[in-house]
């Protein structure tokens, strides 16, 4: 039997995994709908417009792909199973960009089926979560290339 599914987020950066070279270790969630036309995004916390779900993989998980499906609960109240490994993707921004609440990160991303969306998740009141097209999502991650790499490598419908 599957363990319940927590309604607290977790937060902070003390249980977080790096690379070796100091980059922080994302995963994150590339989540299509079952006909493969639409991709669930999320209202991004810190800059406004939308995101794919990522975040920090924690040194608790055994996994990127159980930490990449742990911030599709968390970020946008999925629960997914994993399909296709996406792949690693660099870090894309310039240096001058990096801060020490954004540092260098090596991206790791998934394509995963939803198996179910709940009308209440752990940040809920932080985060409004949509479904777009391809062509909507393209526009509405312009300015992040990783996230737009990730959606690029899916199997959404062009």
């Amino acid at each position: 039997m599957a363990q319940p599914l927590s309604m607290a987020a977790r937060s902070g950066r003390d249980n977080q995994r790096y690379g070796p070279l100091g980059e922080r270790l994302v995963a994150g969630v590339v989540a299509l709908s079952s006909d493969k036309t639409k991709v669930l995004v999320i209202q991004s916390t810190r800059r406004g417009g939308w995101v794919l779900p990522k975040g920090g993989w924690e040194t608790d998980e055994g996994t990127a792909q159980e930490a990449a499906c742990r911030e599709a609960w968390e970020e946008a109240g999925i629960v997914c199973t994993v399909q296709r490994d996406l792949g690693k993707i660099s870090e894309t921004r310039p240096p001058a960009q990096l801060t020490p609440q954004a540092p260098k990160a090596s991206y790791q991303f998934y394509e995963v089926k939803v198996d179910r969306q709940e009308a209440q998740w752990p940040e809920m009141n932080k985060r409004g979560r949509q479904w777009m097209s391809y062509q909507q999502a393209l526009q509405a991650l312009a300015t992040r290339p990783e996230l737009k790499e990730a959606l690029n490598r899916s199997s959404i419908v062009r």
